[in-house]
């Protein structure tokens, strides 16, 4: 059994071995911003902030993101990766305990501001960097590991803070999270390599009529063709076939023999197709629970009556499903598509939401927060695979730009928001979040009808196994 385990170990650690130092930075980064978050807002408070203006502090770190993230992922596809994201962990984490040191509304939100630009910098480097370093087949798992990285440091950040600042004096987070921050930059530069980049080369493979039905109905178990289905895709009105994609498939074949097929991907030339679209409206949705949560989250938990160590323990117990299941559903969603999890992921978000407000023990929290959290597992993985889908060869980073915006967005408005309703009433930020949540899910699959399976057939090449994997673009997608 010892000897089975530790093979299994020895094929997961061979098998992701190109993103494990973004994986251990992201969960040592992770430890450290979950240990002042349960803090922050009580912090700020006692020092005189209202919720209002607590909102509008909390709002300069993703504005800081909305403008700056599309610009950084725009330079991570023309530079290398590794030194960007170093320098913003260095800038995002170097401002941490800068609020122990400025105490006022103005000094918080410049401080929440660069350490926003740090964040800009970071996030889409590191997201195109997962996109060049695995297979197009086992983006939604890699999403997953990166999901599950991330709660692993939130299951014992939170913990953490909440302790040591019950303990020690609620200047123990700020500092704890700038060594981690700076431990995480210091172990990503000396132990992280730049993948291969996956440049957009020339030439346009489409299927043939005949052949879109069968893609649409089987966008992930692909049947048995024939030589003869192959020899279509250079036929009829289709434009041409580069010569890489005819040599592969003109092969010796008897035209009547069945021969194994697979699917080659074709990204999208261009930002604007169904699936990058759908995914940003989704994460605009979405956000709105960082932007709410980190708003209201304590003061509702104190409301009901948390200690702060219990805040900090709401805090770890959330991130034990996305910890456990984050994997597995990114295993699943490489499978069968994205659809069904986007859904079931938004439910389970959307039913937590409306639930909170009614809970008077905050012990009887901790249950909705395992629902909303693994909501959340479910539906990660499935939106960072619509994005990579939808990414143009050679703009992973841009795209993941522009997707992280959309999130970023939405937490500024949400943000926003949150203090004023929560003036107004315990119940509406939720009732808020939820709702548009909602609407946005709903928006979402719309725009993306057909395509957040993956099995979008203007996308796609069918070549033998035998060949030999064969890169192409599409000239866009509707």
């Amino acid at each position: 059994m010892t000897t089975a385990r530790a093979g299994r170990v020895e094929v997961f650690l061979t098998r992701w071995r190109p993103i494990l130092p973004l994986l251990v930075a992201e969960a040592i980064l992770w430890i450290g911003f979950g240990a002042i978050l349960p803090v922050l807002p009580l912090y700020m408070t006692e020092k005189g902030i209202d919720p209002v203006t607590l909102g509008l502090v909390v709002a300069a770190w993703p504005a800081a993101r909305l403008f700056a993230e599309p610009a950084f992922g725009w330079l991570a596809d023309r530079t290398e990766r590794v030194p960007l994201m170093v320098a913003g962990l260095f800038i995002s984490t170097v401002v941490a305990f800068v609020p122990l040191l400025l105490i006022g509304p103005v000094e918080f939100f410049v401080v929440r501001l660069v350490s926003g630009l740090g964040a800009a910098m970071y996030d889409p480097a590191a997201r195109g960097f997962i996109v060049d370093a695995t297979a197009d087949d086992e983006r939604g798992e890699a999403f997953g590991l990166y999901s599950a990285a991330q709660m692993g440091g939130f299951l014992v950040g939170p913990a953490i803070g909440g302790i040591g600042a019950g303990l020690l004096g609620q200047w123990f987070p700020f500092v704890f999270a700038t060594i981690a921050g700076m431990v995480a930059a210091v172990y990503l530069l000396l132990t992280a390599k730049e993948p291969e980049r996956r440049h957009a080369p020339q030439g346009l493979a489409l299927p043939p009529p005949d052949l879109v039905g069968e893609l649409q109905s089987s966008p992930t178990q692909r049947p048995v063709a024939t030589s003869a289905d192959i020899s279509a895709l250079g036929a009829g009105p289709l434009p041409a076939v580069p010569a890489a994609v005819a040599s592969a498939v003109a092969g010796p074949h008897d035209p009547a023999s069945p021969v194994a097929m697979k699917t080659i991907y074709l990204p999208p030339a261009s930002f604007w197709n169904r699936m990058l679209v759908a995914a940003v409206v989704i994460n605009f949705g979405s956000f709105f629970a960082s932007g709410t949560y980190e708003v209201v989250w304590s003061l509702f938990m104190e409301r009901i009556g948390a200690s702060l160590e219990l805040i900090g323990v709401s805090f770890a117990i959330f991130a034990i499903p996305i910890l456990l299941l984050s994997p597995l559903a990114g295993r699943w969603v490489d499978r069968l598509g994205a659809l069904r999890f986007i859904i079931l992921g938004a439910a389970m978000i959307i039913t937590a939401a409306f639930l909170y407000p009614a809970i008077a023990d905050p012990y009887l929290v901790l249950p909705v927060s395992v629902l909303e959290a693994t909501g959340f597992a479910i539906l990660g993985p499935a939106v960072y695979a619509v994005v990579s889908w939808g990414s143009p060869a050679g703009r992973s980073s841009t795209a993941q730009g522009l997707f992280g915006a959309a999130g970023t967005l939405g937490f500024i408005v949400s943000s926003l928001i949150a203090g004023e309703l929560w003036s107004r009433g315990i119940a509406l930020p939720f009732q808020f979040f939820a709702a548009t949540l909602l609407v946005t899910t709903l928006i979402a699959l719309a725009i993306g009808r057909g395509r957040l399976d993956g099995a979008d057939p203007s996308l796609m090449v069918r070549v033998p196994v035998q060949a030999s994997p064969v890169t192409a673009v599409a000239e866009g997608t509707s």
